[in-house]
C-alpha cells in the first residue's frame, strides 16, 4: 500500500511548466474579458477555491449493467485500494478531498486505522452509505421483498441494526453523515400496500433517527424505480421531503440526478428544497434514458449549470441552512474510473464557476419586469463563457496538473495498478 501522494510530484512539476506559458496568456485573456463585467478573476478562483466534490468509494471500479460487468486491469480489490485511486484524482484535481465509503462493501475490522490511512493519503471521510438493497454472505434475513419497509419486523430491525452501525463506524472515521437509500417496492400492482409500506418506513427511519449523534444529519435518497419497476416507496423529491419533514431537522432529501421521471425540471426542485432548508446535497451523474449514471456534464451540461445557478443564488444570498453535500456517483463502464472522475469533477467546478459568473442584478431586473428573453439571453452569456482557464489555474494553485488526465496517463499508473493487483479478467453477471 502506499503512504503519500501517488504520482511522482516531479512528473506533474514538470508538465505544468511546460504548459504554464499558455496558461498565463489564456487566463490573462480571459481576465481582461471579465473585468469589463466588472469581476475579477482572481476573485473568482478562490472561490473555486471553496468547492469540495467527495469520491464515491465504488466509483473507482468498475461498473456494470443488468446483463454483464466487464472487470478493468488494476481495479481496487479492498476499501484500501480504492483510497488509493481516489488519491490520485484529488492529487491531480485537487477538489475531491473526502471519500464517501459503502457498507458493508468497505467495512474493516479497525476503522481508526482505516482513518488514519485516509488522511496518509490527504482524505477525509464523507456521508456513510448503507446498503439494505443486497443480501450479504452470511446475512440472517433477505432483503428480496424490502428491507426498511418489509411486512416482516424482523427483516426491518435488521435494516434498522445494519443503519445504527453503519453510524457507529462512521463516527470512527470522521463523518457526520449517514445516507440511505433503499430498492423497497412492488414490481405488480397490488403487490403491495402502499400506504402502510410508507408508515412501516417512517417507523424505522425514525429509529435510525434517534440513534444519529447531535451534529449528524440522514440523507433521504429517492429513486423513480428499479428496482421495483411499478411503485418505489421513496420514488420521488415530496415522499422524500414528506419522510424528512416527518422525522425532524437533521433529515434532508438527497438529489441523485439520474434518480427523476424524463423532462423532469431538477433545478426547480433544487430551488424548493433549498426554500425550505430540506436540502442535503447531492450525487451527480448524468443521464440519458433513466438512472444511467453517465459521468458528470457528458450528455446534458447546460441542466448541471441551471442546478448550480440555483445553487450559487443561495450561496450569494446566504440562504438559511444552506450547506450542501457534493459527491459524484457514476458506473465507469467503458473508461478508466480515475479518468472520469477527474473530468466529472472539472465539469462539477465549471457549472460552480459559470454561475458566479452570472449577471444577477441585470436577472433580477429582468425577472422582474417579465423580460423572458432577456433573462434567458443573460443566463446564457454565463454558460457559454470558456472558463477553462479559471478551472486549470485553480488546479495549479493548489498544487494540481493543468491536464490532469493527460499527466495521469503520462504516469502509467493504471499499467502499474494493473501489476500490483492481480485479479481474474473475465466478464462476470450484471448488477442486479
Amino acid at each position: 500500500m502506499i503512504d503519500s501522494a501517488p504520482i511522482d510530484a516531479d512528473l506533474i512539476a514538470a508538465d505544468n511548466e511546460r504548459r504554464r506559458v499558455e496558461l498565463d496568456a489564456d487566463f490573462a485573456h480571459l481576465g481582461e474579458q471579465l473585468a469589463r463585467r466588472d469581476i475579477r478573476i482572481d476573485e473568482v478562483v478562490s472561490h473555486l477555491s471553496t468547492l469540495s466534490v467527495a469520491l464515491p468509494s465504488w466509483g473507482v471500479g468498475s461498473g456494470g449493467t443488468r446483463f454483464s460487468r466487464f472487470p478493468l486491469a488494476g481495479e481496487p480489490r479492498d476499501i484500501f485500494e480504492k483510497l488509493e485511486d481516489c488519491a490520485v484524482v484529488q492529487q491531480l484535481g485537487r477538489s475531491t478531498p473526502a471519500v464517501s465509503p459503502h457498507l458493508p462493501w468497505d467495512r474493516v475490522d479497525d476503522p481508526v486505522d482505516l482513518r488514519e490511512r485516509a488522511a496518509a493519503l490527504g482524505l477525509e471521510f464523507a456521508a456513510v452509505n448503507s446498503n439494505t438493497f443486497q443480501d450479504r454472505p452470511g446475512q440472517a434475513l433477505s432483503y428480496k421483498f424490502g428491507s426498511l419497509t418489509h411486512t416482516e419486523k424482523s427483516v426491518r430491525e435488521q435494516a434498522i441494526a445494519h443503519n445504527i452501525e453503519c453510524i457507529q463506524l462512521g463516527k470512527q472515521l470522521g463523518s457526520r453523515a449517514l445516507t440511505v437509500w433503499i430498492p423497497d417496492g412492488g414490481n405488480f400492482p397490488g403487490q403491495s400496500d402502499l400506504t402502510a409500506a410508507f408508515e412501516r418506513y417512517l417507523e424505522s427511519m425514525r429509529a435510525i433517527y434517534d440513534a444519529l449523534p447531535q451534529d449528524w444529519s440522514v440523507f433521504i435518497e429517492h429513486k423513480l424505480y428499479e428496482p421495483a419497476l411499478y411503485s418505489t416507496v421513496i420514488a420521488d423529491w415530496g415522499t422524500s421531503f414528506i419522510a424528512a419533514s416527518e422525522l425532524g431537522p437533521k433529515a434532508r432529501c438527497l438529489v441523485d440526478l439520474g434518480h427523476h421521471a424524463p423532462t423532469t425540471n431538477v433545478e426547480m426542485i433544487v430551488a424548493r428544497l433549498i426554500q425550505f432548508q430540506k436540502l442535503a446535497g447531492f450525487h451527480f451523474n448524468d443521464s440519458k434514458y433513466g438512472d444511467d449514471d453517465l459521468d458528470t456534464g457528458s450528455v446534458d451540461p447546460f441542466q448541471i449549470f441551471l442546478i448550480f445557478h440555483e445553487l450559487v443564488d443561495a450561496e450569494l444570498r446566504d440562504a438559511p441552512g444552506f450547506a450542501p453535500a457534493y459527491m459524484l456517483d457514476q458506473s465507469h463502464n467503458v473508461t478508466d474510473p480515475i479518468e472520469s472522475l477527474l473530468e466529472s469533477a472539472a465539469s462539477v467546478q465549471r457549472a460552480y464557476v459559470q454561475a458566479l459568473l452570472v449577471d444577477r442584478e441585470a436577472l433580477r431586473e429582468q425577472q422582474e419586469a417579465n423580460d423572458a428573453l432577456a433573462a434567458s439571453s443573460t443566463l446564457r452569456a454565463a454558460v457559454q463563457i470558456d472558463v477553462e482557464p479559471i478551472l486549470a489555474m485553480g488546479r495549479l494553485r493548489r498544487g494540481g496538473a493543468i491536464a490532469p488526465v493527460s499527466i495521469y496517463r503520462a504516469s502509467g499508473w493504471r499499467a502499474r495498478a494493473a501489476q500490483e493487483r492481480p485479479q481474474r479478467l473475465i466478464s462476470e453477471p450484471g448488477i442486479v
